[in-house]
């Protein structure tokens, strides 16, 4: 067990609950240890903490558009690493028609997240088919291929040397957010025995970066059953059930849906705002001092961010202080509308990511200067 300094107290004018009750004309930051798990402190200011005049340096954020990566690649591995560190290797694969060779990731679980397009998925496990929002894991060593309807854009995380596992859902109980009955997995059916045949096959296999090629004289999906507790899963973001807390704005941790060796995958859908008068109603500025923070922004409105769209990620590295853009904090304590409207996949990291060439090649310069007030 942890044992932290702690020494909670108050000082000077501030709220005693955290997000809530802000002293009147202040703006909250906290500061948190092991990405809000851990001890934390809360600064009323009188100035929102993003109101820089200029900024430089490497700590600067960073947002990409991958709508502008629009090579289509048969193969996954032909897709670019576009943020990676030894945890985990993020990739944005475009594709269309019928992979011509299977894949195998011998580096670590692979999680698909689909972007967009439809069609089915065969794998060592059978068939299961895909769509818009689905959340696939692969486990470390099985063999795919897809079959799409029409073009897809499917977002890859890596575990790298790792396995995906579910978060500790503590008080909530094992099947809060979603249960995990919700999990659908491949079936052995007509469609995936019919495609078995005795023609040549490839598999791209994955190991340390690098792809070998076996070569079989048939098609190697040919199982006709299996059991066990191990396998390939599906879950659709539509599917996931938020918690939500009238009175007080959870944070971001609080919406994991993976866990990953040394990162998370956080998953936003839509839900009610906060009805409590005192309470904020968007995300509050913070540090997160221990974790990169990556957000690919699925479909919808993102209710605390300006001018990005739907294929868009951000990153903000560990130590960047960031929190709504001035629009968005307009409506800190008084929205709108009666809930959010967004779907995003936010990956948190423990240890720094480097970027890759490709996506800086479709990097917004200008992101920095986005919480800069226009009415100034």
């Amino acid at each position: 067990m942890k044992r932290y300094i702690g020494h909670p107290r108050v000082e000077g004018t501030a709220s005693r609950q955290a997000h809530a009750d802000l002293p009147p004309g202040t703006y909250e930051r906290e500061m948190s240890k092991e990405g809000f798990f851990g001890p934390a402190a809360f600064f009323h200011h009188r100035h929102p903490p993003t109101g820089w005049s200029a900024f430089e340096g490497p700590l600067a954020p960073h947002a990409f558009d991958f709508t502008q990566l629009d090579a289509v690649a048969a193969h996954p591995w032909s897709a670019p690493d576009l943020l990676h560190n030894a945890s985990t290797r993020i990739r944005f694969w475009r594709t269309s028609g019928r992979m011509d060779a299977l894949a195998r990731n011998a580096d670590g679980d692979e999680l698909l997240f689909v972007h967009a397009g439809s069609g089915d998925l065969y794998c060592d496990f059978g068939r299961l088919a895909f769509a818009p929002g689905d959340y696939i894991v692969l486990p470390r060593g099985t063999m795919w291929r897809l079959e799409c309807a029409g073009p897809a854009a499917i977002l890859m995380i890596e575990a790298t040397n790792a396995t995906y596992m579910l978060p500790d859902k503590g008080l909530l109980g094992g099947h809060a957010i979603f249960d995990p009955a919700m999990f659908d997995t491949p079936r052995v059916d007509d469609a995936f025995l019919a495609q078995q045949d005795e023609k040549p096959w490839r598999v791209a296999v994955k190991r340390r970066g690098a792809v070998s090629t076996v070569t079989y004289p048939y098609n190697p999906l040919d199982a006709i059953g299996w059991h066990g507790d191990l396998a390939a899963c599906r879950i659709n973001v539509r599917d996931i059930r938020p918690l939500m807390s009238h009175r007080y704005h959870l944070p971001p941790s609080a919406h994991t849906t993976f866990v990953g060796s040394r990162f998370v995958v956080c998953t936003f859908v839509p839900r009610p705002f906060e009805t409590d008068p005192g309470a904020i109603k968007i995300p509050f500025f913070h540090n997160n001092d221990d974790y990169d923070e990556v957000i690919f922004y699925h479909a919808g409105d993102f209710f605390s961010r300006d001018n990005i769209r739907p294929g868009m990620v951000t990153l903000h590295p560990s130590g960047f202080t960031h929190g709504p853009h001035p629009k968005a904090l307009t409506r800190m304590l008084v929205q709108s509308k009666p809930a959010t409207d967004e779907y995003a996949v936010m990956v948190d990291t423990r240890d720094a990511l480097e970027i890759g060439e490709a996506a800086r090649r479709v990097e917004w310069a200008g992101y920095v200067d986005s919480w800069k007030d226009p009415a100034k």
